[in-house]
């Protein structure tokens, strides 16, 4: 294990104490969020991501050592380990130089190499490697190129030829663009006909876009230097030693390895390592795309009714109590039949005592949305246009089936619009991440990883925001730390049959929870109406015997210290630190006694499209428009202006500054002033600047 912590402190610059006490703790079942909130003292204070990426080191070092445990018993069975090869494999530190120096030694399937050992002109291939001064003339061309093929795989499997020829390639190969037979007239990657440039300097999104075209059949990709003959010579240097006729036999088997085996192995792997860039780009930009989302403003415990809009088939709307129960459905056609629609969204108002309106944003949202604006209601309302991707996979999926059984797949929902008005975490966590639309090139990224990086994003944002244990649905259960989707049901189910959780200690009597489970999940999870406050904190209860102490030095309750800011300035910090409890934890335990079941997220604010336009039609060239950040990619953000059809603004055109994250100067649903640059009305494309 020493040597892991070697190696990660020499990648990432932390101290060895510290990655030692996370490793620890992660072997030992902890999870992320929990280490990064209520172990700081063990960590010395690294975040979350700090943290990930020691347990994404350390996954790889594993993985290390379970290939070269493999690598060494298949050349132990061979009779070929040696003590020297054996201190060599163990030695190695990427996965990439140990299949270099396995390749000699791994079972291939018959080559032109192998088929000349069995003439027996392995001798030969010696004699002409060593370049000796031999009559070649006695030689058939047959056994002579028997020899050359021995040597192009020699010289292929050379662990230094390869990483030379490695290194080449990754400064000089060319990705070039040429049609393929199945191109279509009018094609969207006409573009990129005839495109070359440095492949190691090609932007991600482009990469996966190449590929995306190449996996169609609408283009052909190359990924190799321009200059064959170059790359010979790099090859042939230091390998080709004399001047004579075993050298030009071996110049010919040199030429041969390069363009039979090292170019298409080489190509192969700057493919490769080109995706699994490009692929971490593109998922990087997705799960920082999802945490703002699911970080989006709340509107919070407030009566809504949500409208999916349409114009053939009618609005379907529902009314919501204040926690997203569903009240009351109908449908309505505001587009044909106004009057009688107005009339009946008034009484809905009127009898649940409505106090948000929420709007989809797909077909005929914003003639719906001026239909509702112009209502007199006899009250204020919000009313807000919400962001609907996903929701119909929502509908249709087991968990609205689960809670909706009974009802049409348009109730669920207008049902999933009105909630993620109400609280976007609790909602969209009941979609498949990769549904929600916010990212780039998800169905062509590596979908394990994919995977594995939205769900940590998912956790990531649960764990922060905290989840009120007497209301939380139990998906949004399942990814607080420690639970998992079992032990989240199990949670919902003791709910519903005895009733709400009184403690946070109650959850110790739920079918499973255990002690570990307790102790990770505990300080992520609120009950409001608790007789203890701390219980609607993000306080530990581990920690709840020193904030009672604090109480009782002080001569006052726990409640006195959350109610009083004068109480907590005299909290003496110093005089609770002891064994695992030191300042940091401390300093976090006042924070929060300041602001008990504070929701770290921005308070939600209304917004309105611009008045009066509806269609794309009705843009024009330096026209400045009001709009909202939809998603955000490598190449630029897309922005809601109300005409369905997001436009683009291209990471050029976001500010006179250098960019180098759009992330730090965009987020999603911020609102944006845009100019209007160019538009494309038959192809409905609209170009947006933000530079004013």
């Amino acid at each position: 294990m020493q040597k892991y912590i070697n190696y990660i402190s020499e990648s990432t610059h932390f101290s060895q104490k510290n990655i030692s006490n996370i490793i620890e703790l992660l072997e030992s079942g902890c999870t992320i969020p929990f280490i990064a909130r209520y172990r700081k003292e063990l960590t010395g204070g690294l975040n979350e991501v700090e943290i990930d990426k020691i347990a994404t080191i350390l996954k790889k070092l594993k993985e290390l050592e379970a290939r070269k445990e493999v690598v060494l018993k298949s050349i132990e069975q061979q009779n070929l380990l040696t003590k020297e090869l054996q201190q060599k494999i163990e030695q190695i530190q990427t996965l990439t130089d140990l299949e270099d120096l396995y390749l000699p030694y791994k079972p291939k399937r018959r080559t032109r190499a192998t088929i000349a050992k069995e003439k027996g002109l392995e001798p030969l291939a010696k004699q002409i490697m060593q370049e000796r001064n031999m009559n070649l003339s006695e030689y058939s061309e047959e056994e002579l190129l028997g020899a050359r093929d021995i040597i192009a795989e020699w010289v292929s499997e050379n662990v230094s030829v390869r990483q030379k020829m490695r290194n080449y390639f990754n400064r000089n190969s060319l990705i070039k663009v040429s049609k393929a037979k199945g191109y279509k007239e009018n094609s969207k990657y006409e573009q990129w006909l005839g495109w070359q440039e440095n492949a190691m300097k090609s932007a991600s999104h482009r990469i996966l876009a190449l590929f995306r075209a190449e996996e169609e059949g609408e283009v052909n990709l190359s990924l190799l230097p321009e200059d064959n003959q170059d790359a010979v010579e790099v090859l042939s240097r230091g390998i080709i030693r004399q001047n004579n006729s075993a050298s030009k036999q071996k110049q010919k088997a040199c030429e041969d390895c390069y363009k039979r085996l090292l170019a298409p192995s080489l190509e192969n792997e700057l493919r490769a390592k080109l995706k699994e860039k490009a692929d971490i780009k593109a998922i990087e930009v997705f799960s920082q795309n999802l945490r703002q989302l699911l970080m989006s403003s709340p509107l919070g415990e407030k009566r809504t009714l949500a409208i999916d809009p349409g114009i053939r088939t009618g609005c379907k709307i529902v009314c919501l109590d204040a926690n997203g129960k569903l009240l009351s459905h109908d449908v309505i056609y505001p587009h044909l039949k106004e009057r009688e629609s107005e009339i009946t969204l008034i009484r809905y108002v009127k009898e649940y005592d409505i106090e948000a309106i929420a709007i989809g944003n797909g077909t005929a949202s914003k003639e719906t949305e001026r239909f509702v604006r112009k209502i007199d209601f006899s009250k204020h309302l919000i009313i807000s246009v919400v962001n609907e991707s996903g929701a119909s996979v929502y509908s249709a999926s087991e968990t609205a089936r689960e809670e909706f059984g009974d009802y049409d797949i348009t109730v669920r929902g207008a049902v999933s619009i009105g909630r993620r008005l109400q609280d976007p975490l609790a909602e969209l966590v009941k979609i498949e991440p990769k549904s929600i639309g916010v990212g780039q090139y998800q169905h062509d990224v590596n979908q394990n990883l994919l995977s594995e990086s939205l769900h940590k994003t998912v956790e990531s944002c649960v764990n922060q925001v905290g989840v009120e244990l007497n209301t939380a649905s139990y998906q949004l259960l399942s990814y607080i730390s420690g639970i998992g989707p079992v032990l989240a049901k199990n949670i919902v189910e003791y709910r519903n049959q005895h009733g709400a959780y009184s403690s946070r200690n109650d959850l110790l009597k739920v079918k499973r929870f255990g002690e570990k489970a307790f102790e990770q999940s505990a300080g992520f999870l609120r009950i409001r109406h608790s007789k203890n406050p701390l219980d609607n904190t993000a306080v530990h209860p581990e920690r709840y015997s020193i904030v009672e102490q604090m109480a009782k030095d002080l001569n006052c309750k726990v409640k006195d210290l959350i109610d009083n800011a004068s109480k907590r300035e005299e909290i003496n910090l110093s005089k609770y630190i002891k064994g695992d409890c030191g300042l940091p934890t401390l300093t976090d335990i006042v924070k929060e006694l300041a602001k008990p079941s504070r929701d770290i997220r921005t308070k939600f604010e209304e917004f309105t499209f611009n008045n009066g336009i509806d269609s794309i039609e009705q843009l024009y060239v330096g026209q400045q428009l009001e709009g909202l950040v939809t998603n955000i990619t490598a190449f630029g953000a897309f922005v809601d202006l109300g005409v369905h059809q997001d436009g683009l603004v291209h990471v050029s055109e976001i500010s006179n500054e250098f960019i180098n994250d759009i992330n730090d100067v965009l987020s999603l649903n911020q609102r944006v002033r845009v100019k209007v640059i160019a538009v494309d009305y038959e192809r409905k494309r609209i170009s947006l600047s933000m530079k004013f």
